[in-house]
């Protein structure tokens, strides 16, 4: 395979991230004695282990590096990979952010790769316009996720990435492949319709910002609207952990800690899967 341009390798990586495709970034950062790659060259890597773009030399390499970087997408930990020939393995310790390989090519080389994975942001969704969706939006900036609201929502007083007056509108748009959290916080204007809209997918997380009987009023509904029994189980109803709140900003704080808490649960499960 041709050695990808920089241009090439930049055009594949801006498309990858334009449509929030999990994915790693291979450099070799160093090299000794005789390899077919050279410090600088790059590859791209998807999830499932194929190479996007780029080319870092033959079998032995390549199957080092899809390793590593599937690992690396899974876990959303950088490595290196230190590809020696076998007699140079004993010297090296593969700890940390190190990965050892066997290079079993005939030329003998030693290569450092540096393999860095690019993971999409989970994305927040917040159904509503009134102060609690006003104030989750305002906390959650600092918390790593790209923001949609999904209402009348003044934008003019919130930092989001995506915004849509209508269910209507947020479900014509193409899915992600970012883990999406949503919280249906339309406390009586439109309910059914943002249930219905935010329960169309399975997702990392949903809750309902209203009492647990209000929400079961609305299963009939629901269930007519085509929602399997599942998703309903699955909904956090009311939203948030028990923190005895009561002001909008302080349920939006319990909502808020109820969604890194479940985003970490399942970081540390995948983890310990890998």
């Amino acid at each position: 395979m041709k050695h990808a341009t920089q241009s090439a390798i930049d055009r594949t990586q801006e498309q990858l991230r334009s449509n929030a495709v999990p994915h790693a970034v291979a450099t070799v950062v160093r090299t000794l004695s005789s390899t077919a790659a050279k410090p600088g060259m790059k590859a791209i890597v998807l999830a499932d282990g194929e190479f996007a773009e780029g080319w870092l030399g033959g079998g032995c390499v390549t199957s080092a590096v899809r390793k590593a970087a599937q690992k690396a997408i899974e876990t959303g930990e950088a490595t290196l990979v230190c590809l020696r020939p076998e007699e140079l393995l004993a010297d090296e310790t593969d700890a940390g952010m190190v990965t050892l390989a066997r290079n079993g090519c005939p030329s003998k080389g030693s290569m450092d790769i540096f393999v860095e994975p690019v993971v999409p942001l989970p994305e927040l969704v917040v159904y509503g316009q009134g102060p609690v969706a006003l104030a989750l939006v305002r906390i959650a900036r600092g918390f790593g996720f790209t923001l949609t609201v999904c209402g009348k929502l003044d934008t003019a007083m919130v930092d989001v990435d995506h915004h849509f007056a209508a269910p209507a509108d947020l479900d014509a748009q193409p899915g992600s492949n970012a883990a999406r959290y949503v919280v249906v916080a339309t406390q009586g204007a439109g309910d059914v319709a943002a249930l219905t809209s935010a329960l169309a997918a399975s997702h990392a997380y949903v809750a309902f910002v209203g009492s647990r009987r209000k929400f079961a009023a609305y299963a009939g509904k629901l269930t007519d609207a085509g929602i399997g029994e599942a998703a309903l189980a699955g909904v956090r109803s009311p939203a948030g952990l028990h923190i005895n709140a009561v002001t909008p900003e302080e349920i939006a704080l319990s909502i808020m800690a109820e969604i890194v808490q479940t985003r970490r649960a399942t970081r540390a499960a995948e983890t310990a899967d890998v």
